[in-house]
């Protein structure tokens, strides 16, 4: 229930609640402080007077004109605890018998009842004169009547203060949840089609502004993460245009008139190539898809580097040889890395395709031992990566003008980079005079 009150109304209860306990606390210490004031008021005008009855015993009243016209009484009691004289004279014994025996050793200050009510209450001095006892009293009811007054005073003020303060703290909740308000005004309309727009940034340096400034910049990782994904299905479906347009060109041409059986032949191979280059690139759109989304899903174990070289440069072997070149494996006996065999395979595959479709003379698989991990270089005696392509080569889609001519994805090197990523590791490009040198950095032993 408490969840579905606004926050400026929540902080406005939370802030009355407080308050009126503070008032409560502050009304209470005031009214003990008034009281305790008071009654010392009243005990020095007792011991005044006192004081002055008893150095003046000659005197025929026992109190002064002020002591009488302020309602005080006096009495002195005999050493048989009888009533010797009392002012006025039909005053009864003011004193028990206890209190009076206290008063014989020192004075004694008391509140006495000479009636019912608080109106008769009367704070009482009893003082020794020698086997007498000196008792002059003083009603507490001005005392009362004040503290009456307060206590009036208070109940009255004490809810116009809270109610002051409820509003005051209401209108202060407001206004430090107004440039939330503006920050969710604004956050209502930004969209995709809105790019660039951002919540307003309050000018005060508090946890507000931290909010605001945090939030546009995940903004702005949104709108980077959004553009990435446009360029990504753009680039996608680019390149996915290119082998079915030629895939639905080979079969319309093959059923535009009557064909011999090799020129269907012919057709349906080179219908089949295109379809084997679509399956290749749904297959690595897929791969760099789920890399995006999540870690991919690995299967880690010791893998044996120069048995896997090995096998990747055997599956090269006749194209390599019908181009006139070479793939050689540079790996010491017993190099091993923890990694998914088919990613790291993939991933070797990839780089020494790369080698062999842009690079030239002989292509060699080589690795070494960096530190905690394990590099596996690819090295051709080509023309090298020029820097301008170097910075970029492992973005999806990223290709020079060699592999646009020669018809590449572009996503070759990126998924080399997602393999490596997502083994804790790295992959770049060395700076070579001669040749390309693309390598990738795998952990010797299992991370984690």
């Amino acid at each position: 229930m408490l969840k579905t009150i606004p926050i400026r109304w929540r902080l406005a209860a939370a802030f009355a609640v407080s308050m009126a306990a503070l008032l409560v606390l502050l009304g209470a210490f005031v009214y003990l402080r008034v009281g305790a004031a008071l009654r010392s008021s009243v005990d020095q005008t007792l011991r005044a007077q006192s004081a002055e009855s008893l150095a003046h015993p000659e005197e025929g009243s026992l109190l002064d004109a002020d002591a009488r016209q302020s309602g005080m009484v006096a009495q002195v009691v005999g050493p048989d605890g009888r009533v010797v004289r009392s002012e006025p004279a039909s005053l009864s014994t003011l004193l028990d018998p206890g209190t009076l025996a206290a008063a014989r050793r020192g004075d004694v200050l008391t509140t006495i009842s000479l009636g019912a009510g608080e109106r008769n209450q009367w704070r009482a001095l009893a003082a020794p004169d020698g086997a007498r006892v000196l008792v002059v009293a003083r009603p507490l009811s001005e005392t009362e009547e004040t503290l009456g007054h307060l206590v009036r005073g208070l109940i009255v003020a004490g809810p116009v203060g809270l109610l002051l303060a409820t509003v005051g703290g209401y209108l202060l909740a407001a206004a430090a949840l107004r440039p939330v308000e503006s920050m969710r005004r604004r956050a209502g309309v930004i969209s995709a089609t809105t790019p660039g727009a951002r919540l307003p940034v309050p000018p005060s340096r508090d946890e507000i502004r931290d909010l605001a400034l945090t939030l546009n910049e995940m903004l702005t990782r949104l709108e980077a993460a959004l553009e990435h994904e446009r360029r990504f299905v753009a680039d996608a479906s680019h390149e996915l245009r290119t082998p079915l347009a030629l895939l639905k060109a080979e079969l319309e041409l093959a059923l535009r008139r009557p064909r011999s059986a090799d020129e269907l032949r012919a057709a349906v191979t080179s219908a089949a190539e295109e379809t084997d280059r679509l399956a290749l690139l749904a297959e690595d759109l897929l791969l760099v898809a789920r890399s995006d989304r999540d870690a991919l899903a690995l299967r880690i174990e010791p893998v044996d580097v120069g048995e896997l070289a090995q096998a990747t440069a055997d599956r090269f072997a006749e194209r390599a040889s019908g181009e006139h070149r070479r793939i050689a494996v540079d790996v010491p006996a017993g190099t091993e890395v923890w990694a998914d065999r088919l990613r790291l395979e993939q991933a070797l595959r990839n780089l020494v395709d790369n080698a062999l479709g842009h690079g030239g003379g002989t292509v060699t698989i080589r690795a070494r031992a960096v530190a905690t991990a394990t590099e596996l270089h690819v090295l051709d005696e080509g023309r090298g990566i020029p820097p301008d392509v170097a910075v970029r080569a492992f973005e999806r889609f990223s290709r020079g003008d060699d592999a646009r001519t020669r018809g590449g994805s572009g996503l070759g090197l990126a998924i080399v980079d997602a393999v490596a990523q997502a083994h804790g590791g790295k992959a770049g490009i060395a700076a070579n005079r001669t040749g390309a040198d693309v390598w990738i950095s795998l952990p010797t032993r299992p991370t984690g």
